[in-house]
């Protein structure tokens, strides 16, 4: 990737039920193929392996997860937030994607997302 560029990045953290962690790769490769198709530059999904429990804060506090969930870890890169806001809303409409075809397998409440400008890529 080039230093002169700043991709934007969407992050996402979530509890997933332990159990359903073949689905939710499924449902992931899904979504990723589409959200390569409409700009994506990268679609990264991490399950969660050494996620410490906090006191004040903390992943497992953020989501609310239950003991019989996993914390997943995740991110898309875009080129630029231009592209990024042309893409989401065809991304969201897209029939591969909706909840009868490919159904989240985890309780998208409690999922948190947002938008970041990249300032350090070394």
């Amino acid at each position: 990737m080039s230093k002169l560029t700043h991709p934007y990045v969407d992050g996402f953290v979530a509890a997933v039920p332990s159990a359903n962690k073949d689905e939710f790769i499924e449902h992931a490769r899904a979504a990723a193929v589409v959200f390569k198709e409409h700009g994506a530059l990268r679609v990264v999904e991490c399950w969660g392996d050494d996620v410490p429990e906090g006191e004040v804060t903390s992943f497992t506090m953020a989501v609310k997860r239950k003991d019989d969930e996993s914390i997943i870890f995740s991110w898309i890169e875009w080129p630029s937030r231009a592209v990024r806001d042309e893409a989401m809303p065809k991304v969201m409409q897209d029939p591969r994607l909706q909840m009868d075809v490919n159904p989240m397998p985890f309780d998208g409440k409690r999922l948190i997302f947002g938008g970041f400008e990249s300032i350090i890529d070394e």
